[in-house]
């Protein structure tokens, strides 16, 4: 059986591990630069973080928690869920914690991958699968003077929790999808919140709910309830996924629901003006929340709209020549979401630098093989993130393709798996063809690079992206036997 090596204890890691183990792969390690699993889920730890996804859709399929402690979970829960899958498939004998990938490169004269890690260590082996994800590295904001500010500063992806905000004046710079978590929990210790805001959010009622004692004992024991519960929220998701491109009138209710939202939570006129998006819903990611809107009315809270023109040791000056004197700045400014696999070097054929092949944007066939990166297979790779859904489905199709290309190399010993240049631009000659029809190209966005070109997202349904890699194509790949 060929081996593999795991790059990620992530989500996507854990579920391309498990489908090897039920498929009779044992040969697999887990390299995780960390020394804890969860991926964003343990690097998240600010107040409120949680998931704005259904927890009965966002949880593999084949692993249902029927006592989940409400519709969407906060990241204790999903932390610990995601240790319970990992105990329950007898994972951690096989995760190598504090392995920092530095750099892999592919042999050709035996068809294998050396692996290189932070702490010195080689390992080789046949196949090299990365599920690190897109969104890991935060991403600083290239202000003036960040770097001279007096007092206390982090990024929300790495929260200071020894810092303490009561009675503190906070300045908080972003408003995406951490800063709606944070900002009504941080709200009421602050003595002075001010909110920098470069582009308002569309913001949409969170549905949410304590799911009692009663619903766990209807999910334990009516049989197929876990599941029409999951399907009930796949399919709201891939309806509302329809809007993007194919039913453009789904998006048009949308943004009316957004808009009454606002409406109904923000009665100042000006204020409400301030938080009206003027680009089309769905162009940056779509945000859910009840209390961040109300927080935002509080007489502690200043929302401001000027942009920023440096960091001053007092606070933060914006371009008006006003001064906001702050004790604590807090950046909720997102990450480095179109940097694949960077910092991590991976040389294919001929030492070929992988971040070279993608120096004008990142792609791969079905955002999962690269031409000359034999026996190399991405989870949740460029052009398989959502702007709706659950991205766990999508992880849980390409874990199912990699798993079939990697039995591909199990009847054929001593071969290496390559797909074709030609199969590959052609998919994604088509994609960036649908990705033009999309909403993404109307604002600027993580989704897109400097180029302007869409190199996270999917553009369709999670079902469409299931039945593209249902079955590994041969038409599409090369076998080179080497040894």
């Amino acid at each position: 059986m060929p081996s593999v090596i795991i790059i990620g204890a992530g989500f996507g890691g854990l579920g391309m591990a498990i489908e090897l183990q039920r498929n009779g792969f044992r040969e697999f390690t887990i390299l995780e630069k960390a020394q804890d699993l969860g991926g964003v889920w343990r690097e998240n730890t600010y107040p409120g973080a949680a998931c704005d996804v259904p927890s009965p859709l966002y949880s593999f399929s084949y692993e249902a928690k029927p006592d989940w402690p409400q519709r969407y979970s906060g990241r204790r829960d999903i932390h610990a869920y995601m240790w319970e899958v990992a105990r329950r498939h007898g994972l951690l004998e096989s995760i190598m914690f504090g392995a920092e990938v530095t750099e892999a490169e592919f042999d050709e004269t035996t068809g294998r991958w050396t692996v290189l890690t932070g702490d010195g260590v080689t390992r080789t082996a046949d196949v090299l699968v990365s599920a690190v994800g897109q969104l890991s590295r935060p991403a600083w904001p290239s202000i003036p003077g960040i770097d001279t500010f007096a007092g206390q500063s982090f990024h929300s992806a790495l929260w200071d929790h020894d810092v303490n905000l009561n009675g503190k004046r906070v300045a908080c710079i972003g408003t995406g999808a951490s800063a709606v978590q944070y900002i009504p929990e941080i709200q009421p210790a602050a003595r002075r919140l001010t909110l920098f805001q470069r582009t308002p959010a569309w913001v949409l009622p969170k549905f949410d709910t304590d799911y009692t004692p009663v619903h766990h004992r209807v999910l334990r024991r009516i049989p197929g309830m876990p599941l029409a519960e999951r399907v009930s929220w796949w399919l709201i998701g891939e309806t509302v996924a329809l809007g993007l491109v194919e039913l453009p009138g789904i998006a048009r209710v949308v943004s009316r629901i957004a808009e009454k939202h606002l409406a109904e939570q923000v009665p100042d006129p000006e204020l409400r003006a301030a938080l009206t998006p003027d680009y089309p819903i769905g162009c940056k990611r779509g945000l859910f929340s009840n209390d961040y809107y109300p927080a935002l009315t509080q007489p502690n809270v200043e929302l401001v709209t000027t942009p920023i023109a440096e960091i001053v040791p007092e606070g933060v000056r914006t371009e008006d020549g006003i001064l906001h004197a702050a004790d604590v700045i807090i950046y909720g400014t997102g990450f480095k979401g179109t940097e694949f696999l960077w910092p991590m070097k991976i040389r294919g054929r001929g030492g070929r630098n992988l971040a070279d092949v993608w120096a004008d944007g990142a792609h791969a066939y079905l955002g999962m093989t690269v031409p000359e990166f034999p026996n190399l297979f991405l989870v949740y790779g460029p052009n398989t993130n959502l702007g709706v859904g659950s991205i766990i489905y999508m992880q849980e199709s390409q874990a199912r393709y990699i798993r079939a290309a990697i039995q591909v190399l199990a009847e054929h010993p001593g071969c290496t798996l390559e797909v074709r240049p030609e199969a590959e631009r052609a998919f994604n000659i088509a994609l960036q063809q649908r990705l033009a029809l999309t909403p993404w190209n109307f604002c600027t966005s993580w989704y897109r690079n400097e180029a302007g070109k869409i190199t996270n997202n999917w553009p369709g349904t999670t079902r469409s992206y299931r039945r593209r890699t249902r079955k590994v194509q041969p038409e599409d790949y090369v076998l080179t036997r080497v040894r």
